[in-house]
């Protein structure tokens, strides 16, 4: 049990010295040295846990996606808005979520396969609007994996736009604006009005978030 524990530290240690390098110096730039000397450890720690820097990258790709989760929500479409709003205050908070959206906007990253978040990420939000959309909540019209491409598509603009600008301060602010452009023709006017859509909204749903993660780690080591 304390060797497994040993090589899940050692992994996790690994993967955030290699986010904060990916962020700071591109895929292309990146080296496995520079790497080794954030985390900390051995060549040999490393390649067994990862075959090569393509695999880190992967690896902190998918990463982000494991850490916390939005709690169902009645309204599927509020679902849809906490997780985009939780991924943004991720991005202002979140080193691994940072370095994970600095790899899957990096059109320099010759050899990367950097679809892995969109197609996750859209994947998702495809099937909260299907079902938002048997619940009665969507306007007639709407193609559910349609609309969830679009909203990952405009959410990858805005987050480039806001870190380019004030390195992801603004961002909260954009993607409640993106949202209050958006649903209006997605979503049933009666529905509108009782949304959280404030730029305060991804703080809360992340301190939720957290809880309901804690609750489930404790009540996991209690059984």
């Amino acid at each position: 049990m304390a060797e497994q524990v040993r090589a899940i530290r050692t992994r996790q240690a690994i993967l955030s010295a290699a986010a904060k390098i990916f962020e700071e110096q591109g895929y292309q730039a990146a080296t496995i040295s520079q790497i080794l000397t954030a985390a900390g450890v051995t060549k040999g720690a490393l390649y067994f846990h990862f075959q090569s820097k393509e695999d880190l990258a992967q690896g902190v790709l998918a990463e982000q996606d494991q850490q916390i989760t939005v709690p169902p929500r009645v309204s599927k479409v509020q679902q849809v808005v906490d997780v985009t709003v939780l991924h943004a205050y991720r991005l202002q908070t979140d080193p691994m979520v940072r370095a994970g959206v600095r790899l899957s906007m990096d059109q320099l990253a010759q050899g990367l396969d950097r679809s892995g978040p969109f197609v996750r990420w859209a994947e998702v939000l495809t099937d909260l609007f299907e079902t938002a959309q048997s619940q009665g909540e969507l306007l007639p019209h709407v193609v559910p994996a349609e609309t969830a491409e679009v909203i990952v598509g405009a959410f990858a603009g805005v987050q480039s736009m806001s870190q380019a600008i004030c390195d992801y301060r603004d961002l909260p602010a954009r993607v409640a604006a993106l949202m209050r452009h958006l649903l209006p023709s997605v979503v049933l006017p009666s529905l509108l009005t009782s949304l959280h859509l404030g730029e305060n909204r991804g703080a809360e749903v992340y301190a939720e978030a957290f809880m309901a993660a804690r609750a489930r780690q404790a009540a996991e080591a209690a059984g």
